[in-house]
């Protein structure tokens, strides 16, 4: 039965409906509207990094969204293709370290970096192993991940020789890729392995545990904190044209790494791309990237890379640092305000 007085209503008052369907555009274009006039910043990381679980973390949490920024997300092989993204324009920001960083600034490229992490690795030895001090390792099969001028290794030697220890000298020195050594360290081929901070993260959760933690042994090499080797790098330009969505994604990014320093329930959700297999694993994963967030004044941090980067420079020479006697003038992006 056709309703009368609705079609008058209709007829009388045509704008209701108009209404009604603007309303509704409205409402699907507000979306839209929000991601075209967010701020884009391009970042490339590895798959299998500890950046990538960062992140997540942001996505998951739209920490990037409330802050009005779009994180467009490149997914990298190795960190090497990442300095070749920044350097080609691929990306706005990678993690790498400031030696790098410090490197392309002397030879011309006008790089920054911003603090990531202070995880660094450690020398690991099974829990059967008699070995308890560095000076244990004399004549034995040390297994260095990386290569010759690896940093951990560098450091490394340069505090142990403070101690009346050259390790390279005194050990049987074997390098190769990181997990590699870590499986040869296992099947007993090698008596302990220098490695990276989540390889060895890995082998302690196998029941492996610390002969020396590299971040522990560089105090003793003039420096006034756990230093910071890891962090954001983006290219100078581009961050003084962008100053205000750096500072965005830098905060974006110190929120994720709160939410991984407070919540386990987060690392649970995470668990599937660190790549661990049990509760135990993800447990000491968890635990070791806790202790490297970074907390310290960037002006602590720059002072310590000065400290470092002579021992380096002396360790590992110009195939290492390049041309530059010391840290490049500018290499540490200033503090965002109010930071």
């Amino acid at each position: 039965m056709l309703d009368l007085q609705h079609t008058r209503s209709l007829i009388c008052d045509p704008v209701k409906p108009a209404m009604r369907i603007l309303s509704l555009i409205l409402v699907l274009l507000v979306p839209l509207a929000s991601t075209a006039l967010a701020d884009t910043v391009r970042v490339a990381a590895q798959k299998t990094g500890t950046f990538a679980w960062e992140l997540d973390v942001i996505r998951a949490h739209q920490l990037d969204k409330k802050r009005g920024l779009t994180i467009e997300t490149t997914e990298l092989a190795s960190p090497e293709a990442g300095k070749i993204a920044l350097r080609g324009g691929a990306a706005d920001i990678v993690v790498s370290d400031w030696l790098w960083v410090s490197r392309e600034r002397s030879l011309g490229a006008k790089l920054v970096f911003y603090p990531y992490s202070s995880a660094l690795g450690a020398v690991m030895v099974p829990a059967s192993s008699s070995m308890r001090t560095l000076a244990d390792l004399r004549g034995k099969k040390l297994a260095v991940a990386g290569g010759p001028i690896d940093k951990s290794w560098l450091l490394l030697q340069a505090a142990s020789k403070q101690n009346g220890l050259d390790l390279k000298a005194e050990t049987n020195v074997v390098y190769g890729a990181p997990a590699l050594l870590a499986e040869k360290t296992a099947l007993g081929e090698m008596d302990a392995t220098l490695n990276y901070w989540n390889i060895c993260a890995g082998l302690e959760a196998r029941g492996f545990r610390r002969l020396a933690d590299v971040a522990e042994l560089i105090s003793k090499l003039g420096v006034s904190g756990r230093a910071a080797m890891i962090g954001y790098v983006l290219d100078e330009a581009w961050a003084r044209a962008k100053a205000d969505e750096v500072a965005r994604f830098l905060a974006a990014a110190r929120e994720a790494k709160e939410i991984l320093a407070t919540s386990d329930a987060e690392w649970e959700r995470i668990a599937p791309l660190t790549g661990v297999r049990d509760r135990q694993a993800l447990t000491v994963y968890r635990d070791r990237y806790r202790e490297g967030i970074v907390r310290r004044p960037i002006a602590d941090e720059e002072a310590d890379a000065r400290v470092l980067y002579r021992i380096l420079r002396t360790q590992g020479g110009a195939a290492l640092v390049g041309p530059a006697a010391e840290l490049a003038a500018g290499t540490f992006l200033a503090a965002p305000a109010g930071e």
